[in-house]
């Protein structure tokens, strides 16, 4: 499993880019996406939402589980990812790159996140 190097992480399993014109994507790891099964639904927050760093902003139902989705940062839901909506095994297909889960206009970031090398450490325990 490898995280890329470009990417932030919570521990919770959230990964986060480098923000664009303020606005950040958000996912989950593979190692979460491994961790859950296969995802058969997705719940998102919607465009125009607030969320709040370390708080609930959504679901995602796998075949084992329904596990909470926290928000990595701070700030405003500018898009949702809807083809994950249509199809959440792109969680599992394809975690850093179809299968995103939202875009965020950053307005806080906690100093917590977690470079790629410490969230392998994290993750290896």
């Amino acid at each position: 499993m490898s995280n890329p190097q470009q990417l932030r992480y919570s521990k919770e399993h959230e990964w986060l880019s480098v923000a664009e014109d303020g606005v950040s994507t958000v996912g989950i790891t593979e190692h979460a996406a491994n961790a859950l099964g296969d995802v058969v639904f997705v719940q998102l927050p919607e465009v125009g939402d607030t969320v709040t760093a370390g708080e609930s902003c959504g679901e995602l139902e796998s075949t084992k589980s329904v596990s909470e989705l926290y928000a990595p940062v701070t700030g405003e839901i500018t898009e949702v990812n809807q083809d994950v909506v249509d199809d959440p095994s792109l969680v599992n297909s394809a975690p850093f790159e179809g299968g995103w889960l939202f875009k965020v206009r950053v307005t806080d970031e906690p100093g917590d996140l977690l470079s790629a090398d410490e969230y392998t450490a994290y993750t290896v325990g």
